[in-house]
């Protein structure tokens, strides 16, 4: 949204949020970006937050995922004005993080743009993703249009897909070679590397 600008409420986002003070402020915040959100609100666990500490170059970031792991497919994706929602997009952003709370969800996404030919893109997100979440994330790769990672993701998960390189440029050249459902759209790999050059492969 921040990109587009006008026309406001382009950008749709669901997530979870508990019924609290930090719910109230993500409301908030997304009404005043002008960005159209739509959560799944539930009594369980508190939005979830995140405390982020930055040192030149460097950033640590400690995240309580609270809420965040509470997202039901059935309870919020699946409701008929919620999926038309998903039906009107052109573009789908999904972080792998949500890999770790409800891959069904990505998955019905996925297929979704994939059968309707918009496009559907991925986030790497962190290391463990794709060592823990492997199967999860190979589920969805097929229908990935355009992947995102920094370079610490890409090589962790070359080493997980038995990749026998370390440069990060051939990553890319064989993670935009993986298996495609849609072959109308060329899939685009783009590794950032903090301050270093971005790597892209299409």
């Amino acid at each position: 949204q921040w990109m587009i600008q006008s026309p406001y409420k382009a950008a749709t986002f669901f997530g979870c949020i508990g019924k609290d003070k930090f719910g109230e402020i993500l409301k908030k915040k997304a009404e005043e970006a002008h960005v159209d959100a739509h959560y799944y609100e539930q009594s369980e666990e508190p939005t979830g937050t995140c405390a982020a500490c930055i040192t030149s170059d460097n950033r640590s970031l400690v995240a309580n995922l609270a809420a965040a792991n509470c997202y039901k497919k059935e309870k919020h994706l699946d409701l008929e004005k919620n999926w038309k929602l998903v039906e009107k997009a052109k573009v789908y952003y999904i972080a792998g993080f949500f890999l770790t709370v409800c891959p069904e969800a990505v998955l019905k996404v996925a297929a979704q743009a994939s059968a309707n030919n918009k496009i559907f893109s991925l986030n790497l997100s962190a290391p463990f993703i794709s060592q823990f979440y492997k199967e999860p994330m190979m589920k969805v790769m097929p229908y990935v249009d355009v992947l995102f990672g920094n370079e610490t993701e890409a090589a962790t998960f070359a080493r997980e897909q038995g990749f026998e390189t370390e440069d990060i440029k051939e990553i890319a050249r064989k993670t935009q070679a993986l298996p495609k459902v849609n072959t109308k759209r060329q899939r685009i790999v783009v590794f950032t590397q903090g301050k270093d050059d971005t790597v892209m492969a299409t």
